[in-house]
């Protein structure tokens, strides 16, 4: 197979490849070890180092290598596993190209010709194997069963994809199968008689990257809180990384950013992602990033062609983007060419003649009388059926109507190109299509501002009117010669040259339609004629929360622009404020949109303005504008690694960025609006509505550029806070036609002595030159990378303060506190990975208090119950841990937190006796112990009997102990003890107290002191019940002499007297008081820890300390079995049920 070209030293390096054939350009060389010659030592032993590697894993035994005259550096173009393999890719090179290269003086020209011709040999291969798909289903079917099989997962767990590799422990390497399934990344290795096996969740990663060690140039390296692991000798290392760094991003945010992560329809599913998915994702993401396109578009193909460029008079090589509802088109050169045609104003696409000069040409006409040549199409017939299949759907969806009463020079003034004509008047924006809706639009909604606000608050500059307008003049005309040129329309011709205009400044009467254009806003608005003003109406006059926020911002937006220092403004500013939290509920309003939508409405209309900030919000700076701006911070993210590498020194100087991160965060959320003055700060804008976020990073790294010398001699954080900031508040732009607007942080530059000043044309010119070099696919990477730590530091500062909180209100040590919330997350995440979410059930909320967002639910807290409670009780163990849940829940919503599962394990393990007993009480009494509760129906459904006989018991050694004077004095200690202001517990029945003592008995299993723990009992319960009893008596008594009450309460003894007062009686005085007469059988918290205490070894199994952390280390090592072990009984159940 064909290798993409990298350069080597050493052709036969450390003599492991033997030269077979060689040309003047090419040498085809076999590895020692395989085929003739093996039989020599060195031999021997490169063929057994190869023998031990997986199959996937192996050095090829063949391949060929590009040699270029006189260098010593060489490339390996192609490898073969049999020698007839390679021989056919030399046979291909003699034949095809080398008597070619002889025409070639230049030898680094060679070496470019090969290797690009090899790239696209590699890249015809990967189109041709894409389109199979199903690589070998049989090999892959048979991974899933070893999956299976050595893992143990629940069916749902789906494999994605497996690859061979080696995992590193140390400096020695593990060969095994990697898999990679949807929640979890998973490794197997069995070499020499030792078995490996390890599981990573997706979400515990919190660094995927590629990275080196010293052994190998290239592994891929996974960090989670505690351990780092490398994986290397990849047979593609790139795919790999891609697909889990696909994998990492799609679970990570489904199961940590559900706030306002929309998954795509296909990986909506957990269990049916494939591979193939997870590349479209990839793909899909990069098309909508590169063209700046809705999230909701989806990617149908990708063709390579040519397209006619009539500027250069050429085809310009490049891709063609087919989607849902646009066609767009990408130069292979960066920057030279780019088109983006809305389906909606194209008019027809055809198929041309084919000819030698003009293979598979289309051509695609739009509404503005233009028509664009696109040729080289591999498989026209079905690409085009395809397009006209979407074109016709988007049509019939948003009709578009042509208005044949006026002058074929007005027709849609905004798509009108002037490449034919020498029109330069650029002219309105609205589009043939809606202008009869918006005219009634108006007369339905009067209260929209017409125009923008800059036109009706202009004011005159410092400059004088003729040279202000000579340079707003002159930039007209230069962009009116380039809409000449290069069309004026969105489907204009995007190339170097607008670049350049645009970093030079748009000129002021142009920046509201080229805003539109640039952003393709104006699609949106033509597209939803009426849409605004409905929305408008709908959302005035209703107040919440978020109108409550945007009303306090109203007045900070721009208070030193004077459209803004009347109702007119605010009151433009309010409508498309609320109309958009009314369209978006996800996001709502977010402060800093207000800054942002104030500038829209300067230089846009009311209506273009609000459609401007949907495309900002929604695809520009995605997730920038929610309850915790992960964008922003992802972006900042990504921003401190360009410092890193662009900046090296200053990144040296400032050990931690976090200082710059604080003041940048407010050039992402405002693109610089809120930090410099406002004439400077519209042209970052332009900038950024034509190249997207990358314009903001770049601009970034030239300010601190501009200021690293002063910022490598700062002396603390402050400092170079402030001398970022006298800088920014000293940014001016000459060329703006109006006066000097402050910004908010101008009283930092109330200097003694006067500040150099920056010119904005400059410092963009700059950021372009030194920093440009940031290709959209390199800025998507590193979101990808960074957006796994800040998501984890959202979980990390979730941790913290849960465990802040929880700390001081129990006796559990921090690290084990830790290790418990670990288990607790992860029984929460078990349950979204593999059960259907059911109904009390709750996903991760970001947005809830930090206490709140994570919570389980009564199966769940079962089994954590069961892996770390010290009290276990054999099959009763589920029973006690159903009551624990009802007990702790508290609102009755099915769920508890983290707090509550701490809270009874540290009386479990921590508690002195009388709290574990009062536990042990509440654990048996409602609401913990229900009329339905599993266990509960007594087996005795009469009154026990008494024995009747007095409170004296035998020891072993002969002495009697009588226990009446102990009791007696016990309970009036516990009387005296008790805080009179907690809510006294209800006496516990006969049918709970049964039940009490079955939790005693089952607790006692495997004691080493048993025995002495069962004889305590028993003789505990049978005070108990005596006690009970005697209880019973005295209430029916007391019952029945009721209207004599008053004067026997007077000579009654106290309570503790009267629980012993007749147990001295016989038989038949116990029989004295009728059944049918007797009250309800019942004894108190008190009478249970008094009687307890009576036994030393019953005290010394509540006392004895509790070792929690071997309970958490094999916690960790069984969660996931036992979960396995529920979901494939529960499994087997179902299909038992299913048979019958």
């Amino acid at each position: 197979m064909w290798l993409k070209p990298e350069e080597v030293l050493l052709k036969n390096a450390l003599k492991l490849w033997v030269t077979q054939k060689s040309s003047c350009y090419f040498i085809l060389q076999r590895r020692r070890g395989h085929g003739e010659g093996g039989g020599r030592l060195t031999g021997r032993l490169v063929g057994a180092l190869d023998a031990v590697l997986d199959s996937n894993a192996r050095v090829a035994p063949f391949r060929i290598l590009l040699q270029v005259p006189g260098s010593q550096v060489y490339s390996p173009i192609a490898c073969g596993a049999t020698l007839e393999e390679i021989n056919q890719h030399w046979d291909w090179l003699e034949q095809n190209l080398l008597h070619t290269l002889s025409v070639f003086d230049n030898k680094d020209d060679i070496a470019s010709f090969v290797k690009g011709k090899v790239k696209a040999l590699i890249a015809e291969e990967t189109s041709s194997r894409l389109a199979e798909q199903e690589e070998e289903p049989e090999k892959f079917r048979e991974a899933l069963v070893k999956f299976e099989a050595r893992f143990n997962f629940p069916e749902v767990e789906k494999l994605v994809t497996y690859y061979s590799c080696c995992c590193w422990k140390g400096r020695v390497p593990r060969q095994g199968w990697l898999y990679l399934s949807i929640n979890h990344l998973c490794f197997y290795s069995f070499f020499l008689g030792k078995e490996l096996k390890l599981v990573v969740p997706w979400v515990d990663i919190q660094k995927l990257e590629r990275t080196s060690n010293v052994f190998l140039t290239d592994t891929i390296r996974i960090t989670t809180q505690n351990k780092e692991r490398d994986f290397s000798m990849f047979l593609n290392l790139d795919e790999v990384f891609k697909v889990m760094e696909q994998l990492a991003d799609v679970t990570l945010r489904r199961l940590l950013d559900n706030e306002v992560f929309d998954l795509d329809p296909d990986l909506q599913e957990p269990s049916q992602i494939t591979k193939r998915d997870l590349e479209a994702r990839a793909q899909n993401e990069f098309f909508r990033a590169f063209f700046r396109l809705p999230r909701k578009e989806k990617l149908h193909a990708v063709v390579d062609c040519s397209l006619w460029t009539p500027f250069s008079r050429c085809h310009t090589v490049g891709r063609m983007f087919a989607s849902d509802s646009y066609i767009c088109f990408a130069s292979r050169e960066d920057g030279c060419c780019k088109i983006i045609l809305p389906l909606r104003e194209v008019v027809s696409i055809e198929k041309m003649e084919d000819t030698s000069l003009l293979p598979h040409p289309i051509i695609i006409s739009i509404r503005s009388k233009v028509a664009f040549q696109f040729i080289e199409l591999r498989d026209r017939d079905s690409l085009v059926e395809a397009l006209l299949a979407r074109l016709k759907q988007v049509h019939a969806n948003h009709p578009v109507h042509y208005d044949t009463s006026v002058d074929d020079d007005m027709v849609s003034p905004v798509f009108h190109s002037t490449s034919m004509c020498s029109d330069h008047r650029f002219g309105d924006l609205e589009m043939v299509s809606s202008q009869n809706s918006e005219e009634s639009e108006k007369e339905k909604s009067p209260l929209l501002h017409p125009d923008a606000l800059v036109t009706a608050f202009q004011q005159s500059g410092s400059q004088s009117p003729d040279s202000q307008m000579s340079r707003e003049q002159i930039k007209i005309s230069l962009w009116n010669d380039h809409f000449v040129e290069y069309g004026r329309t969105v489907c204009m011709f995007r190339t170097e040259k607008i670049r350049k205009l645009v970093a030079m400044g748009i000129p002021e009467s142009l920046r509201g339609k080229l805003w539109l254009l640039f952003s393709d806003a104006v699609t949106d608005l033509a597209s939803h004629p009426g849409y605004y003003g409905n929305l408008v109406e709908e959302s005035l006059g209703k107040c919440c929360l978020v109108t409550e926020e945007i009303e306090r911002d109203l007045h900070r937006s721009l208070p030193e622009h004077p459209a803004f220092q009347n109702e007119t403004g605010i009151a433009a500013l309010r409508r498309v404020l609320t109309a958009y939290a009314h369209r978006n509920p996800k996001i709502g309003y977010c402060q800093s949109m207000n800054i942002l939508t104030s500038v829209l409405l300067l230089y846009a209309k009311e209506e273009e303005a609000f459609w401007l900030l949907v495309a900002v919000c929604e695809r520009m700076l995605p997730d920038y504008f929610n309850h915790r701006v992960i964008g922003a911070q992802v972006d900042q993210s990504v921003f401190e690694e360009l410092i890193k590498g662009h900046l090296p020194e200053l990144a040296e100087h400032m050990n931690d960025l976090s200082a710059l991160a604080s003041v940048s965060l407010s050039w992402f959320l405002t693109l610089f609006l809120s930090i410099m003055p406002l004439e400077s700060a519209v042209n970052v804008v332009d900038c950024f509505f034509y190249d997207g976020i990358k314009a903001i990073f770049q601009l970034g790294l030239a300010v601190l550029e501009a200021n690293a010398e002063d910022l490598c001699s700062s002396k603390d954080d402050g400092q170079a806070l402030m001398i970022l900031s006298r800088f920014l508040d000293h940014i001016k732009n000459e060329d703006s036609p109006g006066p000097p607007v402050g910004s908010h942080h101008a009283f930092f530059s109330d200097d003694q002595e006067p500040y150099p000043v920056t010119d904005i044309s400059d410092l963009i010119r700059d950021s372009y030159e030194k920093f440009g070099d940031q290709s959209v696919e390199q800025i998507e990477h590193l979101r990808y990378k960074h957006r796994i730590r800040v998501l984890q530091g959202h979980e990390d500062t979730t941790k913290q303060n849960v465990l802040r909180v929880v700390i001081p209100e129990v006796s559990i040590v921090p690290e084990d506190l830790e290790e418990l919330y670990d288990l607790f997350k992860r029984e929460h995440m078990m349950s979204c990975y593999w059960e259907q979410p059911r109904p009390m059930a709750s996903r991760h909320d970001p947005s809830r208090p930090y206490a709140e967002q994570y919570r389980i639910d009564a199966r769940q807290f079962a089994h954590l119950f069961q892996l770390v409670s010290p009290w276990t009780c054999r099959a009763h163990t589920e029973i006690l841990a159903e009551r624990m849940f009802r007990l702790l829940d508290d609102n009755m919503d099915q769920l508890i937190e983290f707090k509550a599962f701490v809270s009874c394990l540290d009386i479990m393990y921590n508690g002195e006796m009388n709290e574990k007993i009062k536990l042990l009480y509440r654990l048996h009494i409602p609401p913990a112990l229900t009329e339905n509760d599993r266990d509960s129906q007594s087996p005795l459904k009469n009154p026990l009997l008494s024995t009747s006989r007095p409170l004296v018991f035998g020891k072993p050694s002969g002495d009697a102990v009588d226990y009446q004077k102990q009791l007696k004095q016990m309970i009036k200690d516990l009387a005296k003890e008790k805080d009179k202001t907690q809510k006294e517990l209800p006496k516990m029945s006969q049918r709970e107290f049964i039940q009490f003592c079955k939790t005693l008995y089952s607790m006692f299993h495997e004691d080493p002191e048993e025995n002495d723990l069962y004889q305590a009992i028993a003789t505990v319960t049978t005070l108990l019940l005596q006690i009970g009893e005697v209880g019973q008596r005295s209430s029916s008594s007391e019952s029945c002499s009721q209207e004599c009450g008053e004067e026997l309460r007077a000579s009654a003894p106290s309570p503790e007297d009267s629980v012993f007062a007749d147990t001295g009686k016989t038989p038949q005085d116990s029989q004295a008081f009728p059944e049918e007469a007797e009250g309800d059988w019942t004894v108190s918290l008190e009478h249970i820890l008094a009687s307890l205490l009576t036994e030393q070894s019953l005290v010394n199994f509540f006392e004895k300390p509790l070792d929690m952390k071997s309970k958490l280390e094999n916690a960790k090592i069984n969660q996931y079995n036992l979960k396995t072990f529920e979901m494939s009984h529960q499994s087997q159940s179902e299909l038992k049920l299913s048979n019958l």
